[in-house]
């Protein structure tokens, strides 16, 4: 048998198949497995995209060295979509095929430095463990490493590590009869108390058994003594079984409610569901206002799905959101419900992933990379928010889980359910034109009406405390709740304590030394940060330009408003949500489990609060700075403030009580700040339709974002006006081409950045030109140049 392989190297010369000959005792061989192969002097990890029994290599065909995993990691699906989203995304194939893994599955290569010679094996330098190169630093060592290879008494080999771990957990069979127990009992010292327990379990619980070691020294109160003891006795047989971790062990379970489907929700159930009987390829947009019970809309699709025999896949865009949406499913479908997200350890990714795999599961809900999810014989794919910006990848490969999803549900033959309170102006386009089935819920589920929302010019309004960034207004607001013991979400879409560093006497602005940004001041930890690199400093107690006192933080961020809330409300118990407060595992449920218990009258937080959550008790939402996001240089910074507005808004009144929204803002009249105000998604549609139009913006047109980065200014801008002249002379003069300019943020990592944007609305050559572009980069790359293609990017900043 001949394997086909796509081997773990990114690089056009190698973004082919190779193939391999399978020795006969490697029969657990798939297409979708991962395999170690040799490649030149190395061994590399591999997947196998093909099988065949014969080969037009004319030469002998290396082996096939080890099949990784006993099941195939990626299934056929998996692989034919790697192939396509290549093509479409301009990224090399073992790329793509690497992101479907969960990260605790990618290879992790180790440079081995291997003895050759008898002399340099006697060598102090290799007696220890083996000498991994990447840890060699010392220049005196490098330079003895070379001379070993130069003279051939050491070679380099690459050792292939997976960092998957299977958990075991011990269990004790029984080895004798309940007669033997009996007698064995009876035998026994009055003194042994601990051994006597043990058998009296075993006789009281003879047909339980086999048993966990952890459940015997719970229930029993024996240690692991006594369990050693009766093995060596021979009344007891240890061995180890596998046991998948519980991502949800320790989460507050949700109870499952029948709720009754009002009729605009059994409307847009009737249409979605012949097309899951069906098996027919259709896409669906569920617009349906705040509150109105799009998720109900969901769960009864999925529950027709599963009853026609099929499986369901569906994409929340944080993983805050994920694990109240994984509780409602789970209460729902009970123990055949997966969940998928970066905030999981990798034990647990690794388990999830291996129960899907292995088909134990019917129900999938993760983030945007649980659309890569190895579920076979799917009937129905669900994407809520699907506006979210975060279903886009934002780093190689830069695919949106939209359009793999539309991809799996034309390879399955299921419908694909878009839902939203705001849609993306391009899928609300395609609805326009009947690509997609319109289907509106336009009245909240409860029959409860959308919460008042009110605007609060920041220009004519007296300031509570002294930092400028809460209305009186807004404070008398919340205190107003409090006394009612009604509860508060703060949005403020900026973290941190102050933005920058000024000083006073010589206007220095203290910035990233790797990055064209100012530093932001992060007061809990005592730093100064770069929230791009990463890059942090001490907070400077004098200019570091001039050593002048006279330094200033400016600007705000959660870190300041809490701080000021505490002094405004002192007996106000606060819980702050942004990346800062979440970065340990379980923090975003820990966070909002304390918040639905009542253990804080307010949340404030940054916009991963803004959307899906509920909680009944919340009667009030004040946005403290709606401007954020409206001035970047953009062409969607409209639409992405008014998303979020009207999301945040929605999460005030959405039981008995009634909902109130404060919206403090610069611009007012601004059409996105004030048809948010009145939730009023298709007015706003309208005009920014319009202004896409007069731009020449997507959806009008198409855009492909190409960036070139080098640690050269001057070497990137003159790589991107070579590109330039290459498009200019290929494609036809309707397509718009802007650019090469510097990017908003110039310098990020240090690497500075050119962009050229192209807009086109039918460009046949486009693609085959990009590929082309994309293999010219491999050889720019060692020059220090690195170009990236962007198709459809969601920023253009």
């Amino acid at each position: 048998m001949i394997a086909q392989v796509i081997v773990d190297i990114a690089a056009k010369q190698t973004d082919r198949i190779f193939e391999y000959h399978v020795p006969e005792e490697l029969t657990d061989i798939e297409i979708g497995s991962r395999v170690f192969v040799p490649f030149g002097p190395r061994k590399l990890q591999g997947f196998v995209v093909g099988l065949s029994e014969t080969s037009n290599f004319t030469g002998v065909l290396k082996d096939v060295l080890l099949v990784v995993d006993e099941l195939p990691p990626l299934t056929p699906e998996l692989v034919e979509l790697s192939a396509a989203l290549a093509d479409h995304v301009f990224s090399y194939r073992s790329t793509i095929l690497k992101t479907m893994l969960p990260r605790v599955m990618r290879a992790n290569y180790r440079k081995i430095l291997v003895p050759l010679s008898v002399a340099a094996k006697k060598l102090p330098f290799f007696q220890g463990p083996p000498i991994d190169l990447t840890q060699v630093t010392d220049a005196k060592e490098i330079a003895f490493v070379r001379k070993l290879l130069r003279k051939n008494q050491a070679k380099i080999e690459y050792l292939v590590e997976n960092k998957a771990r299977i958990k075991t957990v011990n269990q004790y069979k029984l080895t004798k009869t309940e007669k033997d127990y009996r007698a064995i009992y009876e035998k026994l010292r009055k003194t042994a108390v601990k051994q006597k327990t043990l058998l009296m379990d075993i006789i009281e619980n003879y047909e339980k058994y086999p048993k966990l070691q952890s459940a015997i020294e719970s229930d029993l109160q024996v240690n692991t003594a006594t369990l050693t003891a009766a093995v060596k006795k021979g009344w007891l047989k240890k061995t180890t079984i596998e046991v998948y971790r519980d991502p949800l062990a320790e989460s507050t379970p949700y109870e499952s409610k029948q709720i009754v489907l009002n009729e605009e929700q059994e409307a847009a159930l009737r249409q979605i569901i012949p097309s899951i009987q069906q098996k027919k390829e259709q896409i669906f947009l569920l617009e349906g206002i705040t509150g109105s019970g799009k998720t109900e809309v969901y769960l009864h699709a999925i529950s027709e799905t599963l009853k026609q025999g099929r499986n369901a896949l569906m994409l929340v865009p944080e993983i805050s959101l994920t694990p109240q949406m994984v509780r409602q499913v789970k209460a729902h479908f009970g123990e055949e419900v997966a969940v998928l997200h970066s905030g999981l350890s990798d034990g647990e990714v690794y388990d999830e992933w291996r129960r899907i795999r292995r088909g134990e599961i019917r129900v999938v809900v993760g983030a945007r990379s649980a659309v890569f999810a190895p579920l076979t014989n799917i009937g129905l794919i669900v994407i809520d928010e699907e506006h979210e910006s975060s279903y886009k990848q934002e780093d190689t490969p830069r695919y949106h889980a939209r359009d793999v999803a539309i991809w799996r549900s034309r390879y399955n033959s299921c419908p694909l359910v878009l839902g939203s309170a705001t849609p993306s102006l391009a899928s609300r386009a395609r609805a326009q034109k009947g690509v997609y089935q319109l289907l509106r819920l336009t009245k909240r589920a409860n029959n409860k009406k959308l919460p008042q929302v009110k605007l609060i010019d920041l220009k004519q309004v007296e300031f509570a405390g002294g930092q400028f960034d809460l209305a009186v207004e807004l404070v008398a607001a919340i205190e107003d709740r409090l006394a009612r013991h009604e509860q508060v979400i703060l949005l403020l879409n900026r973290r941190g304590f102050a933005n920058f560093m000024l000083c006073r006497e010589c206007g220095y602005v203290m910035k990233c030394p790797n990055c064209d940004l100012s530093l932001t001041m992060h007061k809990d930890t005592g730093r100064m940060q770069c929230h791009y690199c990463g890059y942090s400093e001490i907070i400077p107690q004098r200019c570091p330009n001039c050593q002048s006192k006279q330094i200033r933080f400016l600007g705000t961020g959660t870190q300041k408003v809490q701080e000021e809330l505490l002094d405004l409300l002192p007996t106000a118990k606060i819980l702050r949500m942004d990346v800062d407060t979440t970065r340990r595992k379980g923090s975003y449920e820990k966070i909002l489990d304390a918040f639905g218990r009542h253990e804080a009258d307010i949340l404030l937080g940054t916009q991963m609060i803004a959307k899906g959550l509920d909680f009944p008790n919340v009667t009030l939402v004040g946005v403290i700075n709606a401007d954020t996001g409206l001035w970047v240089p953009d062409y969607n910074a409209s639409e992405r403030t008014f998303e979020l507005l009207t999301q945040v808004s929605g999460r005030a009144g959405r039981a008995e009580k009634k909902g109130q929204v404060l919206i403090q803002t610069y611009n007012p009249e601004h059409y996105a700040i004030s048809l948010a105000q009145t939730q009023d998604y298709e007015r706003f549609y309208g005009y920014e339709m319009q202004v896409r139009h007069a731009g020449n913006y997507p959806p009008y047109f198409y855009t492909v974002l190409i960036s070139v980065a080098a640690k050269k200014e001057q070497n990137a801008a003159r790589e991107a006006f070579q590109i330039k002249r290459r498009l200019q002379a290929n494609l036809h003069k309707e397509t718009i081409i802007l650019g090469p300019t510097p990017s908003a943020v110039s310098k990020l990592k240090n690497q500075y950045y050119y962009q050229i944007l192209v807009k086109y609305k039918k460009e046949d050559s486009l693609k085959s030109l990009l590929h082309r572009i994309q293999d010219s980069a491999q050889d720019v790359k060692k020059y220090g140049l690195n170009v990236y293609i962007d198709n459809e990017p969601e920023r253009i900043m």
